[in-house]
């Protein structure tokens, strides 16, 4: 049966968008890697954000501002079609600072980003509280921490779960899944596109390349940016803990099962994944200054995973010009957008419209010359 899309990566990304076309009722084949490939679905905290997004691009946050509001029907709609709970809470989140100039930078940062969007001076609710100020949020806050920016719009999830549950809810609606079949070339076929894998060739009137890092090697021969580059971010994770009463931080999140999630960490270590001692141990000594009451707790797990960055660290969406029907979808967002990505996304590169719709996410902007 001939497809109306093919969607090369099965992470958050992929998945939501496919979850969004067959919504609509189109015919959807995904290409996976294996499970041991680089993947920034299965490796990250699990925050649905707003803070610290669109600095220096407006029109991000106001992205981010839409998916966090869309993400309780999101959730909701997918428990109703899986019955699996995403463990999804939305009682606002808090960015810590550590010192003064931190915080002096965060806020000269959003105040800038509201300045430049009517629409976020309006919108984007936050505030600067003192550490005094943040324990009702976050009981037990270290005396060393300055303070933070909290925002009624963040939240958390279960990105383990998000994923199942769009993998059974895609499924549901007839989209091939097809895993350890990765793409190994793509092309343009007289009436579509072609992906050559070990397994075979798939083709499809219509192809959105949502591979995360493999887009380096596969969006270029579509005529699309691969203008994306790994950065590591390590985790640490505790035994699970009674509740500590505690909104959800970049720094550290408390799951629902008990475990708290520890690490913020940004590093240029090409394609290494691994874990080192060295940032364990940092990551450990700044918990236990974040949350004092750490200090006891058991460590039982630890891992690295390699995020999807832009030069700029924004989103990148573009259809091609030279290959009309091919599509090129990535970010370092995915829980976060993933409630976009499944609605207004998906609508867009439906209707072919996602080059007019989201032009200032196009990978031309990285090639603009002086």
């Amino acid at each position: 049966m001939r497809q109306d899309f093919l969607i090369i990566g099965g992470g958050v990304v992929g998945m939501a968008v496919a979850y969004g076309l067959a919504r609509a009722g189109q015919g959807v084949t995904v290409l996976d890697e294996s499970d041991d490939a680089l993947r920034a679905s299965r490796g990250n905290a699990g925050l649905t954000w707003v803070q610290g997004k669109g600095i220096g691009m407006p029109r991000y946050a106001e992205l981010s501002l839409d998916a966090v509001r869309g993400w309780s029907a999101f959730a909701r709609e997918l428990t109703e079609r899986t019955g699996i709970d995403l463990q999804y809470e939305q009682r606002g989140g808090v960015d810590l600072c550590f010192d003064a100039e931190e915080a002096e930078s965060r806020q000269r940062e959003y105040d800038e980003l509201q300045q430049a969007s009517p629409r976020l001076a309006r919108e984007f609710e936050w505030d600067y509280l003192s550490r005094d100020a943040l324990l009702p949020y976050l009981p037990e806050l270290g005396e060393r921490i300055h303070g933070g920016t909290w925002s009624p719009h963040d939240g958390h999830c279960n990105p383990l779960y998000l994923l199942r549950a769009l993998y059974a809810a895609s499924r549901a609606l007839g989209v091939e899944i097809h895993p350890s079949t990765p793409a190994q070339a793509l092309s343009k076929a007289d009436s579509g596109f072609c992906a050559t894998t070990a397994k075979g060739t798939f083709t499809a009137e219509r192809i959105v390349i949502a591979a995360g890092l493999g887009a380096r090697t596969l969006a270029p021969t579509l005529g699309l940016s691969g203008a994306v580059a790994p950065l590591r971010g390590q985790i640490l994770v505790t035994e699970r803990l009674p509740a500590l009463g505690w909104l959800p931080t970049p720094q550290l999140r408390q799951t629902a099962s008990g475990g708290v999630l520890i690490g913020d960490t940004h590093e240029r270590s090409g394609f290494d994944k691994g874990v080192t001692l060295a940032m364990m141990q940092a990551i450990a000594a700044k918990a236990v200054q974040i949350c004092p009451a750490l200090e006891a707790t058991r460590l039982v797990r630890a891992w690295g995973a390699l995020r999807v960055m832009t030069p700029d660290g924004n989103p990148l969406y573009e259809a091609s010009a030279s290959h009309p029907g091919a599509y090129n979808i990535n970010c370092h967002s995915g829980i976060t957008l993933a409630s976009f990505h499944a609605s207004a996304l998906a609508e867009a590169i439906l209707n072919d419209r996602l080059g007019q719709q989201y032009a200032a996410f196009s990978g031309e902007r990285f090639h603009v010359s002086a």
